[in-house]
């Protein structure tokens, strides 16, 4: 969560790719953080060390969100972007 927090904080889209796990936790920082409006994509917990298929697989599931969320935050046209 804190890097995406990090990174949109720069002006860069950014997603937090959290596991069910720690959604709470994830949650609870962004708001103290006041970056609530960080998007986040839900995981199953967990993922490490699941092995590559799996990844692939949630992967998969998870490429949706992931596009929806990036497009969301496109700047509008004539809309000023920051380069890192």
């Amino acid at each position: 969560m804190r890097d995406g927090i990090n990174i949109a904080r720069l002006g860069v889209p950014a997603i937090a790719l959290v596991t069910e796990e720690f959604w709470a936790q994830g949650e609870f920082i962004a708001r103290s953080l006041g970056m609530e409006g960080v998007p986040r994509v839900r995981l199953p917990h967990p993922v490490a060390g699941t092995g590559r298929a799996n990844l692939r697989k949630v992967a998969e599931q998870i490429a949706p969100a992931v596009f929806e969320a990036l497009a969301a935050q496109r700047p509008a046209d004539g809309e000023e972007t920051t380069n890192v």
